[in-house]
């Protein structure tokens, strides 16, 4: 059961699908992932891998919860080389960690969220981010698009906290800040997400289409489905108490 909204004093925040329009800043990146794994097989080879991890190499689309929309760089390395990769799951695994902070030069904002965490921040909101990516593209992440000094918690899938969709993310969240989780929010455009927040007993479980996932996929896990993050501005109070 979802906690009041009134007494929602965190956000955690996805990365990918959430912060960042999934398709258009991942397209690519997921086809120089491939190739990268396909170590010089060929066209057919990277379009066997990008369907093995959830990209349809013609559309361009991704599928909810697949390997590419929630999965760590290692479970892609696996991935890769468990479809045909001729990789070491190790080295490809460092290697895709390395694309992906150099992803972040090329990825799409689904809002200005240099402004968008200032406003929550402003409201009183502590805020964090907990991605399967690494922490250091979370960061490079938050640099970039202007929004890392309105952070309180940062966690990648190499921070310590575990992965998605345990809970450790948000348990570690909440010895940070001080908070019980019934006090928080996850944000998220996956399951992954949305069953770490159930697993922590998060306060509020808020799914966003930004990303991967629909409204057939998510509202089963999800307190509310948005459009974007932008709803929870009117959705959350204006102002905590101090």
């Amino acid at each position: 059961m979802a906690s009041p909204l009134s007494s929602i004093r965190g956000l955690l925040f996805d990365k990918d699908g959430t912060l960042l329009r999934y398709d258009e800043s991942w397209g690519p990146v997921n086809r120089e992932a491939a190739r990268i794994a396909a170590a010089g097989g060929g066209t057919e080879l990277e379009e066997q891998l990008l369907l093995a991890c959830g990209m349809d190499p013609v559309t361009g689309k991704t599928k909810a919860d697949s390997l590419f929309a929630a999965g760590t760089a290692a479970q892609i390395a696996a991935g890769f080389v468990a479809a045909g990769s001729p990789r070491e799951v190790g080295g490809l695994t460092i290697e895709l960690d390395d694309l992906f902070v150099r992803a972040s030069d090329f990825s799409v904002a689904v809002t200005d969220l240099g402004a968008y965490f200032g406003r929550l921040k402003a409201r009183g909101f502590l805020l964090g981010v907990a991605s399967s990516d690494n922490e250091r593209s979370i960061r490079e992440t938050a640099r970039r698009f202007g929004f890392l000094e309105h952070l309180d918690y940062i966690a990648g899938y190499d921070s310590g906290f575990g992965c998605k969709p345990e809970a450790g993310m948000v348990l570690g969240f909440c010895r940070l800040t001080g908070l019980d989780p019934s006090e928080v929010a996850v944000i998220g455009d996956n399951n992954h997400d949305l069953h770490m927040a159930a697993a922590a007993k998060a306060g509020l479980k808020v799914a966003v289409l930004t990303g991967t996932g629909s409204v057939a996929s998510l509202e089963a896990a999800a307190d509310h489905v948005l459009g974007d993050i932008t709803g929870l501005e009117t959705l959350l109070p204006e102002r905590l108490p101090a």
